[in-house]
């Protein structure tokens, strides 16, 4: 009875001394000097709208395209990237479950043996001389650190903020997922569009050709009329072999966000080769706001916390460290003349390393030095992500300029063509004034719809660029079904790879 009381007592005092104190910094997201006064005059467009924060999470919507709706939802439930970010929550869950363990005992052995000895009689002895002896002993050994300056406690804070971060890069991978998608279907449709635009001027082209051809040969005009019309036909024919090369390229890196073989992609088979025309884009919040509500910049906030709590298990090596350790054994043989034995111990130890202390106040250095780091890495994060909203949204204002002109400029085109061929076909003018008017018509038309093309680009970008894009993840979206149905199989998970996952904090 003695030594169950002594073992509570100690027990007592071991519970009592873990909630001392905590060692290190605590964690403060760290300040963005500049982003209170940053204005901006680039969004002449930002209208209210109270469904906003719901449509920036599907904002591919707004082009109304089924075909692009469909792309991202397979790429939600096939994308690579996706599912090791996914795999990635699934590691530091375990990590943490590694860390709040060590909240208990951290040593724990439990041992055993049995023998048995046979005695044979040499020369001269009878068999009925043998003997036996059978010996047995089990024993049980428990060690726990008092978590006295919080080295575990810090431990537990550290593998918490990782796994928040694992959560929202998640997070940020689906907005990258969407954006590209988003980014390779309307590149396909621009390049495709650029080689439709290629064909029809190679085929306006084919038709002077056939008049200087006519010409030439009535005697009404020269040969070298014949021949810059050949030369001009077969140029614009020798540019589509580049846009189809392009376009297949922009396929198969569309099958690989898609998880597919090269090529693997009948969903672009019979869609309607138009790019759309957009709307302005409209936010209801000021892009700050937005800004840092975006996954890449929560990521950088939590692995900040999580090297922050670094700090606090280093400085715990330069304090005493005290631990309770017990034992019990039973011990016996199967010799009469002897009882089996119990024994118990408990009692505390204690260690300091006193003649490392130079190394493990270097150590705290290195985890302050990687706390800064981790806080410049935030700050740079910001100052991108800042520069990705204000770059995205000049884009999108100025191709929607620029499509006006532009629109303009193959009008006149197109309206030079027909002038300058009639001409020359009456005789007031001669070809080159019908070869400069198909390079400009060429020309603007190729820029109108590559214009066209930057103008979706921009507005994607911008989209990304606000960390739009993503949802709340659960377990089937971590990771597919039937990935986890082989890593049950091969491991016991003990029913993590189906927990709920819980939403990090904005």
């Amino acid at each position: 009875m003695t030594c169950l009381r002594r073992a509570l007592a100690a027990t007592c005092a071991t519970l009592a001394l873990q909630a001392c104190t905590n060692l290190g910094p605590d964690y403060q997201e760290p300040e963005v000097s500049w982003l209170q006064d940053w204005e901006t005059d680039l969004y002449g467009q930002v209208l209210s709208s109270p469904t906003e924060e719901e449509d920036l999470q599907f904002w591919w919507q707004a082009f109304n395209d089924a075909t692009l709706n469909g792309l991202i939802d397979t790429a939600r439930t096939e994308n690579p990237s996706l599912r090791l970010a996914g795999l990635a929550v699934l590691e530091s869950r375990a990590l943490l479950g590694i860390a709040t363990g060590s909240q208990y005992p951290q040593v724990q052995q439990a041992n055993g043996s049995w023998a048995r000895v046979d005695n044979w009689p040499t020369e001269g002895r009878s068999s009925g001389d043998h003997s036996d002896l059978n010996s047995y002993n089990v024993g049980f050994n428990v060690g726990w650190e008092m978590d006295f300056w919080g080295r575990y406690r810090r431990s537990i804070e550290s593998a918490d903020a990782a796994f928040f971060a694992s959560l929202t890069n998640q997070q940020n991978a689906q907005v990258l997922m969407a954006a590209q998608v988003a980014q390779a279907y309307y590149s396909y449709l621009t390049i495709a569009n650029q080689i439709e635009i290629s064909k029809e001027n190679a085929e306006l082209q084919e038709r002077s050709l056939e008049i200087t051809n006519n010409l030439f040969e009535s005697g009404q005009s020269a040969e070298l009329d014949v021949q810059q019309a050949r030369t001009q036909y077969l140029a614009t024919l020798s540019s589509i072999p580049d846009l189809e090369i392009s376009l297949r390229q922009v396929e198969n890196a569309l099958s690989v966000l898609l998880g597919r073989s090269p090529g693997d992609m009948p969903e672009l088979e019979d869609v309607a080769q138009g790019l759309p025309t957009l709307n302005p884009v409209f936010i209801d919040a000021f892009p700050a706001a937005l800004l840092m509500r975006r996954p890449d910049v929560r990521t950088a906030a939590w692995s900040v916390a999580a090297q922050s709590a670094q700090i606090g298990v280093a400085k715990a090596d330069l304090y005493p460290s005290v631990s309770l350790f017990g034992t019990i054994g039973w011990s016996g043989n199967s010799l009469n003349a002897t009882t089996d034995t119990l024994s118990t111990g408990i009692g505390p130890s204690f260690s300091w390393n006193l003649f490392n202390y130079d190394r493990i106040e270097n150590s705290v250095r290195v985890q302050d030095a990687r706390l800064q780091q981790a806080i410049e890495g935030y700050q740079l994060t910001v100052l991108a992500a800042a520069s990705e909203i204000d770059d995205a949204a000049i884009s999108v204002v100025k191709t929607k300029e620029q499509q006006l002109l532009l629109a303009e400029a193959l009008k006149a085109a197109d309206r030079s063509l027909v002038l300058s061929t009639k001409r020359y076909q009456e005789g007031y003018s001669d070809f080159q004034r019908v070869l400069s008017a198909q390079q400009a018509r060429a020309a603007r038309s190729s820029a109108y719809v590559a214009n066209q093309g930057a103008h979706i680009s921009g507005v994607i970008a911008f989209y990304k660029a606000l960390g739009g894009g993503w949802q709340p993840a659960g377990p089937e979206d971590l990771v597919p079904q039937e990935i986890r149905d082989i890593m049950q199989e091969r491991t016991d998970w003990n029913g993590m790879l189906n927990d709920p996952v819980p939403l990090a904090e904005q």
